[in-house]
């Protein structure tokens, strides 16, 4: 069976927040003998940085550093590496720009950086802003979190299906050769419909992998999501990113982002592919 993805990018400041990413990254070059590209974004400020030189180097030897060691930790894991350090303003929009510029299919990414006062609920600002921008799907890693091996769940919102994600779901947990849950999370009177959507979602995903099951539950969406994860033995959680730009900001800020900061494993954004997103 073909790859899910065949251009993956990794993304890292190769922090020690960066470990789960970085590690997640590599174990998956390698079970599907892809290429791994990488992006190391570094924040600049190029008027600062000519009013106070010292600065300057300060930062350009600490991106020498971490290039240095992400490159190491490529090597010790077998894997071959393309790496490109980008300056810019906003960390996020370097991430973006890199994975135009290498068409990637899935880029990867830590949750968050330092923890503040809400990083038991949401994920990183600059996380956030990657998962809302990206030209394709994203996926979200914990810091202690390690390749799937165990199952997959595929979550399915009644009102806006998203087909292709199930598929690409699908489509890893076949990969991988480990079982697919598909659920829908019905609120107050929406669960005959949530049946209909589910049917619908099951015939796709069995077509492409056969040890696919499927339920209805009822509940707060983000805490059904998580619950449930970890009552089937998921270890991978893929779930869609509706709509355009501005009313995927707004998702990303709601169920999605309680869905990533809350689980304890990954967690796949999917993004559909739109005309132009790649040169």
């Amino acid at each position: 069976m073909a790859a899910p993805f065949t251009r993956v990018l990794l993304a890292s400041e190769h922090g020690e927040h960066d470990a789960g990413a970085e590690a997640l990254a590599f174990a998956l070059a390698t079970h599907c003998a892809l290429p791994l590209a990488a992006v190391l974004p570094v924040r600049s400020n190029p008027e600062l940085e000519a009013s106070a030189p010292q600065l300057a180097a300060r930062l350009d030897a600490e991106a020498a550093r971490a290039r240095s060691g992400l490159e190491a930790a490529a090597r010790a894991a077998g894997v071959t590496l393309a790496l490109q350090v980008r300056h810019g303003p906003e960390p996020y929009a370097e991430i973006v720009a890199e994975a135009r510029a290498t068409a990637a299919e899935l880029v990867v990414v830590r949750r968050r950086g330092r923890r503040g006062v809400l990083a038991n609920l949401l994920m990183g600002e600059m996380v956030s802003q990657v998962v809302a921008h990206a030209p394709c799907s994203v996926l979200v890693v914990p810091r202690g979190a390690r390749m799937w091996q165990n199952g997959v769940l595929a979550g399915v919102d009644p009102r806006a299906p998203d087909p292709a994600a199930v598929l690409q779901a699908a489509a890893l947990a076949a990969q991988c050769g480990v079982p697919l849950v598909v659920l829908c999370v019905a609120e107050g009177a929406a669960a005959a419909a949530a049946e209909a959507v589910l049917a619908e979602m099951l015939a796709g995903a069995r077509a492409r992998h056969g040890a696919t099951r499927g339920m209805v539950r009822a509940g707060r969406v983000h805490q059904v999501l998580i619950d449930v994860a970890r009552e089937q033995g998921c270890d991978l959680l893929v779930v869609g990113r509706h709509g355009g730009a501005s009313l995927a900001r707004a998702w990303i800020g709601g169920t999605a982002q309680k869905v990533i900061g809350l689980a304890e494993c990954p967690v796949l954004v999917h993004v559909p592919a739109r005309p132009g997103d790649h040169p």
